[in-house]
C-alpha cells in the first residue's frame, strides 16, 4: 500500500455521486486505501464543479473533517507544472492533472486515486510511470 495516497477530481465525483459509472469501485478504493487522501486546489475545483450543488456538501463535508487535504502549492512549482502541461499539450492536460503528476515526483512512495485514463500516458520525472489505481 502507498504511504500517500493523490485523489483526482474523478475520484472524488464518483466516491461521492452514486450515479457515477465508477462509484462502486470509488467506495472500494475509499476502503481500501483509507483518508486521508492529498490533493491540490486544481483537482477541488474541478471536482467541486462536476458535482455541482448536490454534491458539494458532500466534498465540503470531506474537506472539513480532513478526509481529503490540499497539500500542493501551485506558486512553488509553478514552472514545473507549466512545463508538464507544455510537454502533454495534445493530450490535453488539465492543470489539476499537471498539478498531481507534480506531487507524484515530490513523493517517492505514493499512488494517484483515479478514473482518468490520460494517468497512463503522462510520466513523472519524464520517464517514469505514475503510480496509480484506476478501474480496469
Amino acid at each position: 500500500m502507498a504511504a500517500s495516497v493523490l485523489v483526482d477530481a474523478g475520484f472524488l465525483v464518483a466516491l461521492l455521486s452514486r450515479r457515477d459509472t465508477n462509484h462502486r469501485w470509488a467506495a472500494t478504493q475509499a476502503q481500501r486505501l483509507p483518508p486521508p487522501w492529498k490533493t491540490c486546489e486544481a483537482a477541488l475545483s474541478e471536482a467541486f464543479h462536476l458535482l455541482g450543488a448536490r454534491g458539494a456538501s458532500g466534498l465540503a463535508a470531506l474537506l472539513r473533517r480532513g478526509s481529503v487535504v490540499c497539500t500542493f502549492r501551485l506558486g512553488d512549482d509553478v514552472e514545473a507544472v507549466l512545463k508538464l502541461l507544455e510537454k502533454y499539450a495534445d493530450v490535453p492536460m488539465s492543470l489539476a492533472d499537471g498539478c498531481l503528476v507534480r506531487m507524484t515526483e515530490a513523493q517517492t512512495d505514493c499512488a494517484v486515486l483515479t478514473t482518468d485514463a490520460d494517468f497512463r500516458i503522462y510520466r513523472r520525472h519524464s520517464r517514469q510511470i505514475v503510480p496509480c489505481v484506476m478501474p480496469e
